[in-house]
């Protein structure tokens, strides 16, 4: 019983006076109604319950604070204290290894997928960020990405001469030559207005990102393809999270647990959503490509694996290789 009372006594010593909770600032750029949206403010709840109250975090989705290119800066400089960008967008920091990724239809399924952020792949990746004064937390599903444009997309040719809007990624930039297609990074809070406007053609996205951004009321064709993943690295400044009193951390950590289990739980059920929405919606035809059609896009797309697997690490690329299953001797 002492032991218990010395503990809890601790624990209320650790912990900072409720007339000053410390504040976590957590930017996104994508909206509310999303995975990563709902999961953050999944983490905020948990971990002002779990830290009572001596916690508050202040969540900024869909780009109110910085867009794509700056959250990272604003993180390392502590303006913000949480981001949880996509794993697409750790090149510009030269983290190239976080483009393996981005590998065209390297994951089947969310079990492969997890077997690598769930396992030594995903936890290596994560403390790889600490020289970068980066604390990597956690991995949160988005889903996998679908083509759109306003023309049907049924079989790689398709694309051919289309200006797609991607992330920051050289993987995902050879995609698009592999295909034929003129790839352009932009922004995520620019893509609606780009696609309006016709300065891009079309995107990919998982079916979330692009009902809740409405881009399918600019697209008139939808693909469920399933060529790739989206995800996001859940971070914090490395100096402040190193600076919280234990118990506050571990209240946090209780609290990442959670959400983290809980944005991997609905992300599949809110694309399913989405794109039924988008389907309901009227304005866009949704076509799902045949077993045919889409071994035909990873045909097209299996060269990207090797011209990319020395800038990745080819090491890394067999390990996912390993995890996954995946064998491109097997196309």
């Amino acid at each position: 019983m002492r032991i218990l009372l010395a503990v809890l006594l601790s624990l209320m010593l650790s912990l900072p006076c409720a007339a000053e909770p410390i504040v976590i600032k957590f930017s996104h750029v994508v909206a509310v109604g999303t995975p990563k949206g709902k999961a953050a403010q999944r983490f905020k709840e948990l971990a002002e319950k779990y830290s009572g109250g001596a916690v508050r975090v202040e969540v900024f989705p869909d780009s109110t604070l910085y867009k794509d290119k700056e959250e990272f800066e604003a993180l390392q400089l502590g303006a913000v204290q949480m981001i949880a960008p996509s794993l697409a967008k750790f090149s510009p920091l030269g983290m190239r290894s976080f483009e393996v990724f981005d590998l065209p239809f390297v994951f089947d399924s969310e079990e492969e997928l997890h077997r690598v952020t769930g396992g030594e792949v995903g936890e290596r990746l994560l403390e790889s960020l600490e020289p970068r004064g980066i604390k990597g937390l956690a991995f949160w599903d988005n889903g996998f990405k679908s083509f759109s444009a306003n023309r049907p997309i049924h079989r790689p040719e398709d694309l051919r001469g289309l200006r797609m809007r991607i992330q920051s990624s050289q993987v995902l930039h050879e995609q698009m030559r592999a295909l034929g297609a003129q790839p352009q990074v932009m922004a995520f809070s620019e893509v609606f207005d780009a696609l309006r406007a016709g300065v891009v053609d079309g995107t990919e996205n998982p079916h979330s990102n692009l009902y809740t951004q409405h881009m399918h009321e600019v697209q008139s064709d939808v693909t469920i393809s399933r060529h790739g993943y989206l995800g996001y690295a859940v971070l914090a400044n490395l100096r402040f999270w190193e600076s919280l009193p234990w118990a506050i951390r571990a209240a946090l950590e209780r609290a990442l647990a959670e959400a983290t289990s809980y944005a991997n739980g609905i992300a599949a059920k809110e694309n399913a959503e989405a794109i039924a929405r988008v389907k309901a919606s009227g304005g866009t035809e949704v076509y799902e490509l045949t077993a045919e059609e889409r071994a035909a896009f990873r045909h097209a797309l299996l060269p990207v694996h090797r011209k990319m697997a020395d800038r990745i690490g080819r090491e890394l690329v067999e390990a996912v290789y390993r995890a996954t299953g995946f064998d491109p001797a097997a196309d």
